[in-house]
């Protein structure tokens, strides 16, 4: 099921131009990044990094910690803001724009299990180069890229496994 937050009614020909709003993760734990792969009867939709759409009354951090967790069933602490990407889709008789909020992440464990509702069939944590490469969509690497040079640089400082950043 899909869920969005309509925020705007504009028309853009016979379609209604919705605007939506999403938070997710870069969840890290011991250098490296937790997937999702999603295939939907069985046909090929490709490897993502958890997300899902605000909730009313939640702030951002919290909508990217409970997807994570629902998405995936990892536990994770934020680290850091990452930043936002934007990206348009189309739903049947709609169009969509999306701002997704990014927040990088420590991961307590290995532990991940895929939402089975939301067509999750698989589940993992990858090394860096692997999970770009899985990565199916362009602004999810780029998101990656960031994320993961900021977990480099909080290593760097000692912060990383610290709750001083945050």
């Amino acid at each position: 099921m899909l869920w969005y937050t309509q925020i705007s009614d504009s028309r853009s020909g016979d379609c209604i131009v919705i605007e939506a709003t999403s938070c997710g993760g870069v969840v890290i734990f011991r250098g490296k990044i937790l997937l999702l792969y999603k295939n939907i009867k069985g046909k090929y939709e490709g490897w993502v990094l958890p997300k899902g759409t605000v909730e009313p009354g939640e702030e951002y951090k919290e909508t990217a910690l409970r997807e994570v967790k629902e998405e995936s069933g990892a536990n994770a602490t934020i680290m850091k803001f990452v930043g936002t990407s934007d990206y348009t889709f189309q739903v049947p008789e709609d169009v969509v724009n999306k701002k997704v909020h990014w927040y990088l992440m420590m991961g307590e464990s290995y532990y991940s299990k895929p939402q089975k509702e939301e067509f999750f069939a698989d589940s993992g944590f990858y090394k860096y180069h692997e999970a770009y490469h899985l990565l199916k969509f362009t602004n999810e690497k780029q998101v990656l890229e960031q994320a993961y040079q900021d977990y480099l640089d909080l290593k760097r400082k000692n912060l990383w496994g610290t709750k001083k950043y945050y």
